[in-house]
């Protein structure tokens, strides 16, 4: 667990990043799908990032150090946000220019909700991912919240759709946590 983690700080464009040698590694999906609770979960503060219930709250790209050599960038969710289409727009110029721009990103978790599966946004996301040339790894939050019974036949049609392995991860069982811990370690 990452217990030393902090929160260095938000962005909107380069002028805002954080300068450091820290490998970033940036969270994207869908809003709502737990990017916040993820970060809490793997660095035990309950409160580091905060958790909204309505969708859209992050607007920023949020910059957290997990250790001295690991920084985690949540960016905000795409899809629905209870926000101006305006906004969004400057929220994919921002992520865009963060994801092509910064030489300390090494790689992007793309987390999808695991009750649903990846939708078409994810799928764009992740080829997105693959042609960056950039490490990718998809995730599969809420995992705690899919049937026992469909789990098998969930991440079946997930790794299908994403052509991909994805890793099932629970904030609130924590199942999942030390893959996704190792596989950030391996980055550094």
């Amino acid at each position: 667990m990452f217990r030393q983690a902090r929160f260095l700080t938000s962005a909107t464009g380069p002028e805002g990043y954080p300068v450091h040698r820290r490998t970033e590694v940036a969270l994207a999906g869908r809003s709502n799908v737990g990017k916040s609770s993820l970060i809490n979960a793997l660095t035990g503060k309950k409160g580091l990032a905060k958790v909204a219930k309505r969708p859209g709250r992050t607007q920023t790209l949020n910059f957290y150090a997990l250790t001295d050599s690991l920084c985690l960038v949540d960016l905000p969710g795409y899809g629905f946000a209870e926000v101006p289409h305006r906004v969004r727009a400057g929220w994919a110029r921002m992520i865009e220019g963060y994801l092509t721009g910064r030489d300390q990103l090494k790689a992007i978790l793309l987390l999808v909700d695991g009750r649903h599966g990846p939708t078409g946004d994810d799928l764009e996301m992740w080829e997105w991912i693959k042609a960056s040339g950039r490490s990718g790894l998809a995730v599969a939050t809420k995992w705690d919240k899919v049937k026992k019974s469909l789990r098998v036949k969930r991440m079946k049609e997930m790794e299908a759709a994403l052509a991909a392995p994805v890793l099932p991860f629970s904030a609130v069982t924590s199942e999942g946590k030390q893959g996704l811990m190792s596989f950030l370690l391996s980055l550094v």
